[in-house]
């Protein structure tokens, strides 16, 4: 098993913090924001892998069933990106998606790169793709449709902020 990589955030001073309950009221609220605007999506979709408790969460408060998932790897550190982002098998089903209403859903618009090549790419295919994430950054290249907040600090979340477990030691 390949594991991601982690990035460990524990000596920065100063970050964004969202606590498992937080979450929960972030993405109540981003649904409303959502729900009271005059898109209504049809498909949810995640950016893997940041935006799939987001676009899970959404789509439960959304009443959604219809969800699926587009990879793409960006960051590989705190404040380190490969060059471009890149998209990584599998591969969504585009061919379902033509002329249907998309939301597509990340934990932040941090640069917007990784959000920018996944609208292009599902807007190339025909579809009406609009975005929400729970966090927007000032540098973004994207301006996100829905946004539950603003920061331009680095942010924790709650299911990246831990290091991934490893095997138990056979220690007896």
């Amino acid at each position: 098993m390949s594991q991601a990589f982690h990035a460990d955030s524990a000596d920065l001073v100063v970050k964004e913090v969202l606590s498992w309950e937080l979450f929960g009221t972030a993405s109540r609220e981003l649904a409303q924001h959502i729900a009271d605007s005059d898109f209504e999506p049809e498909i949810v979709i995640a950016v893997a892998r940041g935006g799939l408790l987001p676009a899970g969460s959404l789509s439960y408060a959304l009443g959604l069933k219809l969800a699926d998932a587009i990879n793409v790897e960006f960051y590989t550190d705190v404040h380190e990106t490969l060059p471009d982002p890149v998209l990584l098998a599998p591969m969504l089903d585009t061919e379902s998606i033509k002329g249907k209403r998309l939301l597509v859903v990340d934990d932040v618009a941090d640069s917007g790169r990784t959000l920018a090549l996944v609208l292009d790419l599902l807007r190339d295919m025909g579809a009406d793709a609009r975005s929400a994430v729970l966090y927007a950054k000032s540098a973004s290249v994207v301006s996100p449709d829905f946004v539950w907040r603003r920061t331009d600090e680095w942010i924790v979340f709650p299911w990246s902020a831990e290091p991934p477990v490893t095997p138990a030691s056979a220690s007896a």
